[in-house]
């Protein structure tokens, strides 16, 4: 099993930049496996789509400040060493893939390799007005992000000529220390084809009280497999990510059992290496000390991963607020 946490970005830690590199830190040194962030642009007072995967709502009051993510990885690769970091996720069609690779892979560099790249097509249409991108085009776009980031990253000499950029014939010497894993959220029918297409995992979400229940979660995992299958790829080596969004005044001990068993009955399904279990900063904050650090994640993996373990890290200085 591993542990990971989402780092302090919503709401008011957002305007404490140095609580993002405490909690680091001492998440690390509590023998966490990996630091999230997310990603939010605004939080629109009268939205086309309300928020919420029970229904429709208003966004949560913390999205109105949101820290950067890339920024709030850099600093927590300054004051770890061990750790992952990753984003969960990045809504890849807000950028253009050039500026996007560059910066993914100077996080990479500043973390010697520790970069999980997460991205998602994003859903709130408020926000892609505010970029001027055109709601209809995101997954477009992030398929063609996708292929740019991957000549990026792999060829000596990149050159695309695609519908929405072209690079012509460049060198591009700044590379990962590694070819960061790539994963991809969503459960349209298109987003999981292309999961199990092109992705090095699934980061699917689930509700609690409500949709934490493996039944939501088996028909999507076996439409990642079959298009792994029909795209030569082996599906087991498609890890599973699940954020959990626990809602107010649900306990630690009722997320941490829902939480296994899901991951258990999920693992034996087709054998997927593991889950990871988030809860992002929209519902709660972890508090470290005397004040708010972050929200809190958890990230479970099967035995059969090669990364291990603790099966539980102690709350960061002594409690969690769920």
């Amino acid at each position: 099993m591993r542990i990971g946490f989402t780092l302090p970005q919503y709401g008011p830690v957002a305007n404490r930049p140095a609580d993002i590199t405490r909690f680091a830190a001492e998440a690390e040194r509590l023998g966490a496996d990996a630091l999230w962030v997310g990603d939010r642009l605004l939080r629109p007072l009268g939205p086309k789509i309300g928020y919420g995967m029970s229904g429709p709502g208003p966004f949560p009051p913390e999205f109105g400040s949101v820290f950067d993510p890339f920024t709030a990885l850099t600093l927590a690769a300054t004051v770890t060493s061990r750790v992952r970091l990753g984003t969960n996720v990045l809504n890849a069609p807000f950028y253009t893939p050039l500026p996007l690779a560059r910066t993914l892979t100077s996080i990479d560099r500043a973390s010697d390799g520790r970069l999980v790249a997460g991205f998602g097509v994003g859903w709130s249409p408020d926000e892609f007005d505010a970029v001027g991108v055109p709601f209809a085009e995101r997954g477009r776009r992030l398929d063609e992000i996708l292929d740019v980031l991957d000549k990026v990253w792999t060829d000596d000499v990149v050159e695309h000529n695609g519908p929405q950029w072209k690079v012509p014939p460049s060198e591009i010497g700044h590379r990962p220390a590694k070819r960061p894993p790539v994963q991809l959220g969503g459960f349209a029918p298109a987003a999981l084809s292309r999961i199990g297409r092109r992705a090095d995992g699934w980061l699917a979400a689930g509700a609690l009280p409500g949709m934490l229940k493996a039944e939501y979660l088996k028909p999507p995992l076996a439409a990642i497999r079959q298009a792994a299958q029909e795209a030569g790829r082996d599906p087991s080596a498609i890890e599973v990510v699940l954020r959990v969004n626990p809602q107010q005044g649900v306990s630690a001990k009722e997320i941490a059992e829902q939480t296994l068993a899901v991951h258990e009955e999920i693992r034996s399904h087709g054998g997927v290496r593991g889950a990871v279990l988030r809860r992002p900063g929209d519902r709660s904050r972890a508090r470290t000390g005397g004040g708010v650090a972050g929200p809190a994640q958890v990230s479970l993996a099967s035995a059969e991963s090669k990364a291990s373990g603790p099966m539980l890290a102690p709350p960061l200085n002594g409690s969690c607020s769920w």
